[in-house]
């Protein structure tokens, strides 16, 4: 299989707390990690780095052997619809267009090629009908397959998705997960969760972080249930050899 992404001894601390320690990992073409942990763990922190968006404090990432910076353009980005200002008037057409301008461009003004990968990024997610909606008046469900569309628009090689279930009922959740089950026919998909239960099903790997990283093929993982204490709160996990 080939590498996409290669993580090699990273640390990285805010304000001198390490939050992340020794991570040594490897993402394979159309690979699908689930990546899991306690809140505070360092989940989002290891995405933001895949992205670029962060430096590590020591080690090195490659993404299809370059910086990250220098291939952002090649990676798609979810974030939980809740960092989004929903009372923001934009429409959902032009939210998802805003995913395939080049860096450095600016709205509003867009080129007829990035509106014709909207509506295809829209359809593809079946929301071409709410394209004149704005994203507030959308249910969130709704507003989740607005951000991937968005990030679709880009047509990125690599998809990387922070709780994108977070705050949906579970038949909505069952739609956006066989969604990515099909995306992921065609690209390497890296989703952070809290509810393995679930997304064991579609998964090809899970990566534990805890500071640390641990990761196991989804076949070998145990179908007890996660101690409570060791992340912090209820939620619906797996418990399994790493330990973190």
């Amino acid at each position: 299989m080939r590498s996409v992404i290669r993580i090699e001894n990273v640390n990285f601390a805010y304000d001198n707390q390490l939050i992340l320690e020794n991570i040594n990992f490897e993402i394979y073409e159309n690979d699908f990690v689930g990546v899991i942990g306690p809140n505070g763990g360092g989940k989002t922190t290891l995405l933001r780095l895949i992205l670029g968006f962060l430096k590590p404090l020591t080690g090195n990432i490659e993404i299809f052997n370059k910086a990250p910076e220098k291939i952002r353009r090649r990676i798609g980005y979810v974030p939980q619809y809740s960092e989004i200002d929903k009372h923001f008037p934009i429409t959902v057409r032009d939210i998802v267009a805003l995913g395939s301008l080049p860096s450095g461009s600016y709205f509003p003004w867009f080129k007829q090629e990035a509106l014709q990968r909207a509506a295809q990024a829209m359809e593809f997610v079946k929301i071409g009908n709410l394209a004149r909606k704005t994203f507030g008046e959308l249910s969130g469900g709704q507003r989740q397959r607005c951000l991937i569309a968005r990030a679709l628009a880009a047509q990125p090689e690599i998809l990387l998705l922070d709780e994108p279930t977070a705050s949906v009922d579970m038949s909505v959740e069952e739609d956006i997960f066989e969604l990515l089950k099909t995306l992921n026919e065609k690209m390497t998909i890296v989703l952070v969760s809290h509810d393995l239960g679930f997304i064991s099903s579609y998964v090809k790997r899970v990566a534990c972080v805890n500071r640390h990283l641990a990761c196991h093929p989804i076949e070998k993982i145990s179908r007890e249930m996660v101690l409570e204490e060791a992340y912090h709160g209820n939620i619906a996990m797996i418990r399994h050899e790493c330990k973190l």
